[in-house]
């Protein structure tokens, strides 16, 4: 899998799916991921729950909750790293 990471506040932190993301969006979705819909609140909740995850598994402290990390990204980040993540995922289940 291609590293795909995210810059927030000029930090740059590592996004990708694992288990602990579907979890994690489970969690503050409060519905599967399988559920997920195409908007935005849930298209930034899953991106969150996988940088959160990604980072967590790597080591790397990321403090922020939900809304900092909401605050801190714009519609067009969020777009683009949602493509590289969708492009991941599509690659991952083509191989």
């Amino acid at each position: 899998m291609a590293k795909i990471e995210v810059v927030i506040n000029g930090v740059s932190y590592p996004c990708r799916p694992t288990m602990g993301a579907m979890i994690r969006f489970k969690e503050i979705a409060n519905k599967d991921i399988t559920q997920l819909e195409n908007n935005f609140t849930d298209m930034c909740k899953y991106l969150y729950c996988c940088v959160a995850s990604a980072s967590a598994a790597d080591g790397i402290d990321f403090n922020l909750d939900f809304m900092a990390f909401a605050d801190a990204i714009c519609p067009e980040d969020l777009n683009s790293w949602f493509r590289n993540l969708q492009a991941e995922i599509n690659a991952g289940n083509e191989a």
